[in-house]
């Protein structure tokens, strides 16, 4: 049987611990994650993350990640320089391949959809 999944309050569910940003470039970054739903196949996955304040890279080589940003204001800029502004309410749509940086303005709080390969 198919079932579907529904998750309520995602500006207030517990993402557990923050810890360093990993790919930070600037500023003291610390971030917390947790998974809603993967697919049984391991290709999709969708959660809600946070950010501190600060600039970090971004690669998205191995799958396309779509967010919606639930709270929070953040620059992304892309390698040729353009920049994109997002707010609270804004979708973002990252195809396969994109790389660039987010600079987080005030902390950001997104719902993510990552669309990889099967695993």
């Amino acid at each position: 049987m198919i079932d579907l999944e529904s998750f309520k309050g995602l500006a207030q569910i517990d993402l557990g611990p923050f810890g360093p940003k990993p790919t930070c470039l600037e500023g003291d970054q610390q971030e917390a994650a947790v998974s809603l739903w993967t697919s049984p196949d391991g290709a999709l996955d969708v959660g809600v993350w946070e950010c501190t304040p600060g600039r970090f890279s971004a690669d998205r080589s191995a799958a396309a990640e779509l967010c919606h940003i639930i709270s929070g204001t953040a620059e992304l800029r892309r390698h040729d320089g353009e920049v994109r502004v997002l707010n609270a309410g804004d979708l973002l749509v990252l195809p396969r391949g994109w790389k660039g940086e987010w600079v987080i303005r005030e902390q950001v709080r997104k719902l993510y959809v990552m669309q990889g390969d099967p695993k």
